[in-house]
């Protein structure tokens, strides 16, 4: 019944010629999404880094950091102003680089007449232009590839990154990252038909896709060359978004997708053919990333995150777009409790 009511919500998104189109889409608007209005020019640098011995000393601390404890690097939350938050304010608008086709987290519901982004992170993005702004559509967003979220950060196309973006130590040493606020982990996705039963031998001899500049690829690789995965695992399919690795395994081009187990369950859900082979391999989590030296606008969107937890937004927002994939039972359908250094 799941798998029908799935389908029948997805009219449009479970063939391969529509998730072809989805891709050509989004390489097409890849450039600005306005939500509310046109901006001719890219969002300026809201501050900057408040000082170059302030990144400096930001990552150094980042040096200290392990696998283990990378979301544990954030600033406490705070509710003082500051350079960056002024700018934003100032501008009248904030500039978050989203996903626009990440079923359930930003994409265009092809059933929504408004075309409007909507997700477990788009919620988000509106919550935080609330909190700072007065007004959750004061928000612009644009539609940043996986290999690009960090340049659009440092270059300041973009004030933050909301885009199911993993906290990791060598991450910290080019953004600054907010506590994080969802859980997930690595998980291969492959049709149910498939052999492979996991992220193990049974991959020996297949091609995996994953996205560039994502940790999935980190992992592959990593893993390729100390044995872990077997030597005949073919990783040099990547792609500039991860839902284009599903169209590649529908197409038939890969054997199986590696991503986080969240996108993952997401994209199951957009085919049925589709499902998830064994758990988790990782643990991860994902957090808002702003600039290095930003740390006014970090402390801020540790607050949100605070209230957004404890007021009931978070939870809102799971159930209503993510419940129905990795589950109400999941691991992930509670908010990760943050520890500050």
């Amino acid at each position: 019944m799941r798998v029908r009511r799935l389908r029948a919500g997805l009219r449009g998104w479970g063939g391969v010629g529509a998730m072809a189109v989805v891709c050509a889409l989004a390489l097409a608007f890849v450039l600005l999404l306005p939500h509310t209005q046109s901006h001719d020019s890219a969002a300026p640098d809201p501050g900057g880094q408040s000082s170059q011995g302030t990144a400096q000393g930001l990552q150094a601390r980042a040096g200290t950091c392990t696998d283990a404890n990378a979301q544990d690097q954030s600033l406490s939350p705070s509710g003082a102003d500051g350079p960056t938050v002024d700018a934003i304010r100032a501008r009248g608008y904030l500039s978050v680089g989203v996903d626009q086709n990440s079923y359930g987290w930003g994409y265009r519901n092809p059933n929504n007449a408004s075309g409007a982004l909507v997700g477990f992170d788009i919620d988000l993005a509106h919550r935080i232009a609330k909190d700072i702004l007065g007004d959750a559509d004061k928000v612009q967003f644009r539609a940043i590839p996986t290999n690009e979220r960090i340049p659009a950060i440092r270059s300041g196309r973009v004030d933050m990154v909301v885009r199911t973006m993993t906290i990791t130590c060598d991450r910290l040493k080019q953004v600054a990252f907010s506590a994080p606020y969802f859980l997930t982990g690595q998980q291969v996705l492959a049709p149910r038909t498939s052999p492979i039963k996991g992220y193990d031998k049974t991959l020996a001899g297949k091609k995996v896709c994953s996205a560039t500049g994502s940790t999935a690829y980190d992992h592959l690789s990593a893993d390729k060359k100390d044995g872990t995965l077997p030597v005949s695992t073919d990783i040099s399919t990547t792609v500039p978004n991860q839902l284009d690795c599903l169209v590649r395994l529908q197409l038939g081009e890969v054997d199986a997708v590696v991503t986080d187990g969240a996108l993952a369950a997401s994209q199951a859900a957009q085919d049925p053919a589709v499902e998830l082979k064994g758990g988790t391999f990782t643990k991860e989590y994902y957090g808002v990333a702003m600039k290095l030296g930003a740390d006014d606008l970090v402390r801020q969107v540790n607050r949100i995150l605070e209230n957004y937890r404890k007021d009931g937004g978070w939870k809102a927002s799971y159930d209503r777009w993510l419940s129905a994939t990795p589950g109400m039972d999941s691991e992930s359908a509670t908010p990760p409790t943050p520890n500050y250094r």
